[in-house]
Formats: structure tokens, C-alpha cells, sequence
């Protein structure tokens, strides 16, 4: 099973960036389609973004044009980088690996907390 370690999280004011980082562990990672999710406070988890192998990519319509999802199969690791960010966009982060063609999570990593304040 593969493990999942974010970082990159913290507090930003709204207009700002920040760049997520997600490093995984086991040889499986070139293969794996990989994903953004946040969950707010009393809402339900939601995906963000989500990378392919082939680096075909995917975002929902609340953070198209704002954020961009990208792998580097060489160093396990996928990124989410922030921009324009907005107080509606806190949240806990999360990073999955995920079964190409169902989209269906193999694994979750322990998430990591943004903030961004108005």
C-alpha cells in the first residue's frame, strides 16, 4: 500500500499562494492516478484536482483557472500549487492515490491545514 506524507500548508492572506507537496512511498506511484481533496469544516471531503500518469489532469470548477496539479514521477511526489487564493478555500488538504480508471482511493495521507484569511 502505498503511504502518503503532505506538507506545505499554512496560513496566507486572500490573493496569496502556497504550494502543497505530497511524497510517496512505493514503486507503484508512476502508475497511480493521483488527487487533491479538501474537506471545510462541516462539509463533506471534496476532490480538487487529480493527475494521471500521463499528466492528463482534472480540477473542479471551484479551483480551475486558481490551482495546478503536476507530478514528478522521479521524485514520488505530486504538488498543488495555490494561487489566488480565497477564505473559501480552508480547509484540511488531503492526498490520495486513487485506481485509474474507477478514480476509486487506495490510500489518504494524514492532510495538512490551509488557512487563508481575508
Amino acid at each position: 500500500q502505498v503511504q502518503l506524507v503532505e506538507s506545505g500548508g499554512g496560513l496566507v492572506q486572500a490573493g496569496g499562494s502556497l504550494r502543497l507537496s505530497c511524497t510517496a512511498s512505493g514503486s507503484i506511484f508512476s502508475t497511480a492516478l493521483m488527487g487533491w481533496s479538501r474537506q471545510a469544516p462541516g462539509k463533506q471531503r471534496e476532490l480538487v484536482a487529480s493527475i494521471a500518469s500521463s499528466g492528463s489532469t482534472n480540477y473542479a470548477d471551484s479551483v480551475k483557472g486558481r490551482f495546478t496539479i503536476s507530478r514528478d514521477n522521479a521524485k514520488n511526489t505530486v504538488y498543488l500549487q495555490m494561487n489566488s487564493l480565497k477564505p473559501e478555500d480552508t480547509a484540511v488538504y488531503y492526498c490520495s492515490s486513487r485506481r485509474l480508471i474507477t478514480g476509486s482511493v487506495l490510500s489518504w495521507g494524514q492532510g495538512t491545514q490551509v488557512t487563508v484569511s481575508s
